[in-house]
């Protein structure tokens, strides 16, 4: 099955109260585990995290054709911008284009303009290059959506767009990541990681991260970052892994 909402939370429990561990984004793909009354136990085809969810009526999975690379996209009932519905979809949302009219793609029943669209096969080569758009979104636990996101998240979401897998929570990622680098050492794109906590530097003396402390995704100074999780959490940096 999948996704055809923005986005739709994975609960820890079976409860609403117990917490989102992540999100699922509009055609993110799932296996049901099993049903347990109006919620079903699921696995994200993408990552293998599991969850719970409400049960809804989904879509059966489809093979995408396109995804959006701007941090949010407008969409329309028709292809006409005075048809614009209450709803966007976020940076990463996967679709299968079905007709092209006017500079506007039509998918499942909404209409979105093909400028916020790659093909889905697209890749940078700058893994991180789209990093800055998160730029003052919301931080929220568990959440990769426009309206709030988690610093593992930012990762993990810029790995998948580029068709490439990550692990969801910041603790697999600094065990899936094995190059590790001296901090002398670091450069664009290197991860820094604190228990708990993932940054992506983005020179030899900045780094951008969802940060709780400040509540949204901002960039710091690295010395500035370290020396402040240290004094605030009494955390130091664990490691420093070069991603290629």
């Amino acid at each position: 099955m999948r996704i055809n909402r923005s986005f739709i939370n994975v609960y820890k429990k079976k409860n609403n109260k117990s917490g989102v561990v992540t999100q699922l984004l509009y055609g993110d793909s799932f296996k049901k585990i099993k049903k347990k009354g109006s919620w079903i136990k699921i696995e994200n085809d993408k990552d293998r995290y599991k969850g719970f969810i409400k049960k809804d009526l989904f879509l059966i999975n489809e093979k995408s054709t396109h995804k959006v690379f701007n941090l949010s996209a407008q969409l329309y009932k028709t292809p006409n911008v005075k048809n614009k519905i209450k709803k966007k979809i976020s940076f990463g949302s996967k679709i299968k284009i079905k007709e092209t009219k006017k500079g506007f793609c039509k998918f499942d029943n909404y209409w979105i303009k093909k400028k916020n669209l790659k093909k889905i096969d697209y890749k940078n080569k700058d893994i991180f290059k789209y990093a800055k758009k998160f730029l003052n979104v919301k931080y929220r636990w568990g959440g990769k959506h426009f309206t709030g996101i988690d610093c593992s998240a930012l990762v993990q979401l810029l790995f998948n767009f580029n068709n490439k897998y990550c692990p969801r929570d910041s603790k697999d990622q600094v065990k899936f990541f094995k190059n590790e680098i001296k901090l002398k050492d670091i450069r664009k794109n290197d991860l820094i990681f604190w228990k708990g906590h993932v940054a992506i530097a983005v020179s030899k003396n900045q780094l951008i991260h969802a940060y709780g402390p400040f509540k949204k995704t901002v960039v710091m100074s690295i010395k500035e970052t370290i020396d402040r999780i240290q004094k605030t959490a009494n955390l130091k940096v664990i490691c420093v892994k070069r991603i290629s």
